[in-house]
């Protein structure tokens, strides 16, 4: 096993148990926060983060024994529905980030109709045709037997070599994938998350114009504070576009490197190196674990609910431990508090004692 191999498996390993924990941690956030539920984003979060999960749990660990042993786990059947859900997940999870970037795009521009612009059933009927597409591409690739163990990606997926006797459907087939889930959720999101950010900068212009006004009245205002307002004005212009490019970035370093290589082995000749195949899927799969917190976790209303969850598991294993602690005061509490027994006053004789009472 090369070196390669085992950064590669560690790297999958690492993967794994960060997207599990995150992901884990925004399904709870969302049973435990009636608001989050309430919210239309909440679906297509919950739909992201299943896609997330069930990637986690079967194509990962499957890809990390394909670098061990150099080979697929179980039968052919078995790597064909692994590459089943490797297409339905990857493109299921492009298309709800397609449909969360035109529901915050509509909310920004929108603000005042968004509630009747975006609906739940909006979000259900967008979330449908999310798993119909989905479904057909993956249902295809199955039914014409494209799909199998790929040595170049170490896991069960898409593979040239048992389209061997259709090689211009099959590359067919590849380019019109890649165009309508990557190709189609960047422009989206381009094109939406741009016009938020033009947006967010015109109220950023508007409040900073108010602002200098204001500090152009009060001429007796400390120059300390007349700096602070200022550096708030360059932090919220910096705000929205780190966030524009974080929801963009990381959706085009983690997805485009494995794009890129399934469609040059389409058309290049020569062979590619199966390492840097195993590191476009690797970067492809991390997206799995950066979705939680660029959409999710890193938010205001889901850092409150982890820290009323956290508050609330502390206090419960801090009323436990000091249960278990301390008997006495549980068994106190339990009866009713302690008993206090009455001392004798100095002019008060003791009680006595009768005979054979030892």
């Amino acid at each position: 096993m090369h070196t390669a191999d085992i950064a590669a498996s560690v790297f999958v390993l690492g993967i794994i148990v960060v997207s599990l924990l995150s992901n884990v941690l925004v399904l709870i956030c969302f049973l435990y926060d009636p608001e989050i539920r309430k919210q239309v984003p909440g679906l297509f979060i919950l739909n992201l983060t299943f896609c997330n999960l069930l990637l986690s749990v079967s194509n990962m660990p499957l890809t990390v024994v394909g670098l061990i042993t150099k080979g697929h786990p179980g039968g052919t059947v078995f790597c064909q529905f692994v590459g089943f859900l490797d297409i339905f997940l990857v493109t299921n999870s492009m298309l709800t980030m397609a449909a969360l970037s035109i529901d915050r795009w509509v909310a920004v521009v929108f603000p005042l109709s968004y509630h009747s612009r975006i609906r739940h059933r909006d979000a259900v009927i967008a979330l449908g045709y999310t798993w119909i597409h989905s479904l057909c591409f993956s249902t295809v690739a199955t039914w014409l037997s494209w799909l199998g163990y790929h040595h170049l990606y170490a896991s069960c997926t898409l593979c040239n070599a048992r389209a061997s006797h259709a090689k211009a459907q099959f590359a067919v087939f590849t380019v019109v994938l890649q165009a309508l889930t990557f190709l189609l959720t960047l422009v989206v999101m381009c094109v939406t998350y741009l016009k938020v950010l033009k947006v967010a900068r015109l109220h950023c212009k508007r409040i900073d114009v108010i602002t200098m006004q204001t500090l152009v009245l009060l001429v007796d205002i400390h120059p300390s504070v007349r700096q602070r307002c200022l550096d708030e004005q360059k932090r919220r212009r910096q705000r929205a576009t780190k966030k524009i490019s974080t929801f963009i970035g990381t959706f085009v370093l983690c997805f485009s490197p494995y794009v890129i290589t399934r469609i040059l082995e389409l058309f290049y000749p020569g062979p590619i190196s199966p390492h840097w195949g195993v590191l476009s899927k690797c970067l492809a799969y991390s997206k799995a674990a950066t979705d939680p917190f660029v959409y999710s976790l890193l938010r205001h209303q889901y850092r409150k609910t982890c820290g009323r969850l956290a508050n609330k598991i502390l206090k419960r294993n801090l009323f436990n431990s000091s249960s278990a602690s301390s008997p006495w005061v549980e068994n106190n509490i339990t009866r009713g508090g302690p008993r206090v027994r009455k001392t004798p006053a100095a002019n008060e004789e003791p009680p006595s004692v009768k005979p054979g009472a030892q």
